[in-house]
């Protein structure tokens, strides 16, 4: 897939995904909402570890249909083993597989990993590309890994949606959509540009920490009062 028809799709996504979604939050309100979370989260950090760029992104590919935790358990070895996209690729999908035999997919990721190691190496040279399209084109990088890297370490307004905040945006009529990528494609129109930094880490910490899945704690909840749901959990 070329880079071109990557922005090409993107922006139609962009385009498409306002007719999918919907915002039962004011302008005001959602901007009082983006306040009060950074009150309640004034200084979010991700939760995978990693030192640089490159385990970031390995990182977040592996964490896809995974916890953070099995995630963050794994990748000390195997960055020891792999600090780089050179010794990844002279790893190779075998070597690679029984570091990360606990994660689910492994056998995808394993593959997965090397491709991209190597795609570094051959299109930028061995380094995390600072470009959306540029990393969607890498092997096993989807578009919430793409918005996480531009994010978390390009500090770009980008806002990756994963099950937590697709929750926390659905339940508080922030942006209802059907799916998470509908979502994500809408954040942007719909959240102020001075919040959309901390956005994706401040929402993911509440739906984490307060809004659950089963259980969301409203007695406690910073958002009650502006929340469209709240009635329902009473």
């Amino acid at each position: 897939m070329s880079i071109s028809t990557i922005v090409n799709d993107t922006a139609c996504m962009a385009i498409s995904c306002r007719k999918k979604i919907s915002v039962a939050l004011s302008d005001d309100e959602i901007r009082l909402m983006m306040e009060i979370l950074t009150e309640e989260f004034p200084d979010p950090k991700p939760a995978l570890h990693f030192k640089n760029a490159y385990e970031l992104l390995c990182a977040v590919m592996l964490s896809a249909q995974a916890t953070d935790a099995s995630v963050n358990q794994a990748t000390p070895q195997l960055f020891a083993k792999a600090p780089d996209p050179k010794a990844m690729v002279k790893l190779g999908a075998e070597g690679i597989a029984p570091f990360i035999k606990s994660i689910g997919l492994w056998r995808v990721k394993s593959k997965n990993l090397e491709l991209m190691s190597e795609q570094l190496l051959q299109r930028h040279h061995g380094m995390v590309p600072d470009d959306y399209a540029a990393l969607r084109a890498l092997s096993g990088v989807g578009e919430k890994t793409a918005a996480v890297i531009m994010n978390v370490i390009y500090h770009k307004p980008y806002i990756a949606v994963d099950t937590h905040i697709f929750r926390v945006c659905c339940r508080t009529g922030l942006c209802v959509g059907k799916n998470a990528l509908d979502v994500q494609h809408a954040l942007a129109d719909i959240i102020p540009l001075q919040y959309q930094n901390e956005a994706h880490h401040r929402l993911l910490y509440h739906g984490r920490f307060v809004c659950t899945a089963k259980k969301p704690d409203c007695g406690h909840c910073v958002l009650s009062a502006l929340c469209k749901s709240r009635k329902d959990f009473d």
